[in-house]
């Protein structure tokens, strides 16, 4: 779901459009084309370019950043019927790997939502209970845009096995705090760390994770200049920063999380130029606009940013095709566009967008007001 996910850069994102108008365009264009955007969503719903054969198996997240875009633009009741949108709910469910009904032990380290139905099992919209392959398991980044997806369209998420994706969490969380995507996955990161925080926030239950571990592990990953890594000595980045601050609110730790929540916001403004970095001495990328932006959100702080340089910047990298790119005059992706619409809505009086959960506001009413997981 990340922008720095290296699944998902399938092109030469820096290869620059060989259309003679692309870089013409991408500098007359000064407001936002609502309609292409909107079209370029549906499109990527029905099919996508083969450069994405790659990532079938993350096909759920894929289809995530189209149906939020499509809900963030206040479309997706309009543009879609209902039997369409209980079509796509089931097939959401349909990836979800639940316990074995004899021996649940069997396989309860890889219960949750996997990408895709790519192992071939049969069609099911109530789950699954085998796994066909070695590496058939669920996935934490496919559970929270599954989970999300559900919220975006309507349903109550009660079809979803609360206890196990919970049980199966623990077998994730690794001795440092961090938290693999799967299980015997060799990745471990803050990206991971918020996807669990996540998943845990919507169900209403953090039993699947040491908290504390959660908390240490983020206070380790803090830089010298108060950016946050990955990990523990890396690099400070913006998409980073946004997984530790959100997951801290998520938690109810953003003060004990933070060691310096003045320094780490003057971090997080000092990467604007026109757009946002995601690091020191990079080129803005449209991705930014909205880690960076949701970042400054959830610290009240993002009225310091420069809305107009960010709104150019973000209107040079819509192009032609209806879609994002990550900088001005490459060839659109899915993903940048849905990052390109949650960094306007950021800026939107209305605030359409929640910063923590990376869903709309109405997704959000979802779960606390209709779904079996609703708060008190």
């Amino acid at each position: 779901m990340f922008s720095w996910i290296k699944e998902y850069s399938m092109f030469s994102w820096n290869k620059k459009d060989s259309s003679s108008s692309a870089n013409t365009q991408a500098e007359e264009l000064k407001t936002f084309d609502r309609d292409k955007t909107i079209g370029y969503f549906k499109r990527c719903l029905e099919f996508l370019p083969k450069q994405y054969e790659g990532n079938d198996t993350h096909r759920m997240t894929l289809a995530f950043y189209s149906l939020a875009g499509l809900d963030l633009l206040g479309v997706l009741e309009t543009e879609y019927t209902q039997e369409r949108i209980n079509n796509w709910i089931d097939w959401i469910y349909a990836q979800q790997i639940l316990p074995d009904e004899n021996n649940p032990e069997l396989n309860e380290r890889i219960c949750g939502f996997r990408g895709s139905p790519f192992s071939g099992l049969p069609y099911n919209p109530s789950g699954c209970r085998e796994s066909r392959l070695p590496f058939d398991a669920s996935n934490l980044a496919m559970t929270y845009t599954a989970l999300a997806s559900l919220l975006i369209l309507g349903d109550d998420l009660s079809r979803v096995d609360k206890p196990s994706i919970v049980n199966a969490m623990r077998y994730l969380q690794k001795e440092d705090g961090s938290f693999t995507q799967t299980y015997q996955g060799m990745e471990s990161d803050m990206r991971f760390v918020y996807c669990a925080c996540a998943i845990s926030y919507i169900l209403d239950d953090f039993s699947g994770i040491n908290v504390d571990k959660v908390v240490q592990y983020i206070k380790e990953s803090q830089s010298y200049d108060y950016g946050i890594g990955q990990g523990p000595g890396e690099e400070s980045h913006g998409g980073s920063t946004y997984c530790a601050i959100a997951s801290l609110y998520l938690l109810n730790k953003l003060d004990e999380g933070l060691l310096s929540k003045d320094k780490t916001i003057f971090w997080l403004i000092s990467r604007q130029e026109s757009g946002f970095q995601g690091r020191a001495n990079k080129p803005p990328d449209t991705c930014y606009s909205f880690w960076i932006g949701a970042s400054l959100m959830i610290l009240d702080s993002f009225e310091f940013i420069d809305y107009e340089k960010n709104y150019n910047f973000l209107m040079k990298t819509s192009t032609s095709l209806g879609g994002f790119s990550k900088c001005p005059g490459c060839y659109p992706d899915v993903m940048h566009t849905y990052m390109g619409v949650a960094g306007l809505s950021l800026m939107e009086e209305s605030k359409k967008l929640d910063s923590t959960l990376n869903i709309s506001l109405k997704a959000k009413e979802n779960l606390l007001s209709k779904s079996v997981f609703k708060r008190g």
